[in-house]
């Protein structure tokens, strides 16, 4: 693998060069990022639990699918791969919906949402129900569902997050003790 440094710009440039329309340049993006991309997906489907029939393969191919319909404006590599993510993590929710759709009754599907930070304990909570709070929290506080997104889905830092989102660490830091508090709390009101 290569060091981040060298791969860092050697992305952005074929970022841009994908946007401005050169297909050949969507083939080396995920050339060059697949282990990650694959890396992120295996770990969504462990925090998911086992009751899931995807394999990480399947799990990011469904998601590359989703991204090469409408190349994004990519800021730099931590946003590709922040939203990444999220078309990963979209891609394990429709699994979970269309799997819940087909077995009525059928047992709920867990997900981790582990903090990044040591010494809280982690959350657990259906995936489908967990989905629904974030979708809440995105029409209540925006940006701090963007900012826990990046942090439990996209794994990100903060600093990377200040970066994307282009605020500072203490709003970042705002941001994810508040969505933090109230992902907890509304999880725990929806029992």
């Amino acid at each position: 693998m290569s060091t981040e440094p060298r791969s860092g710009p050697a992305l952005t440039e074929l970022l841009l060069s994908w946007k401005r329309g050169e297909g050949a340049a969507f083939k080396q993006v995920i050339d060059q990022v697949y282990a990650q991309l694959k890396q992120i997906a295996a770990q969504r489907l462990h925090q998911s639990g086992s009751d899931l029939t995807l394999t990480p393969t399947d799990l990011l191919h469904d998601a590359v699918l989703r991204v090469a319909e409408a190349p994004m404006d990519w800021k730099n590599r931590a946003h590709f791969f922040a939203s990444m993510s999220l078309f990963i993590r979209s891609a394990l929710v429709d699994h979970a919906r269309a799997r819940q759709a087909a077995k009525r009754g059928g047992r709920p599907v867990y997900v981790t949402l582990s903090q990044a930070d040591a010494g809280e304990a982690s959350m657990a909570a259906d995936l489908l129900a967990l989905d629904q709070a974030l979708l809440r929290l995105e029409a209540l506080d925006p940006r701090g569902a963007q900012v826990l997104h990046l942090a439990h889905f996209g794994g990100l830092d903060r600093q990377q997050i200040a970066a994307v989102l282009e605020v500072s660490l203490a709003t970042v830091d705002r941001d994810l003790r508040f969505t933090r508090a109230w992902l907890r709390e509304e999880l725990a009101n929806g029992e």
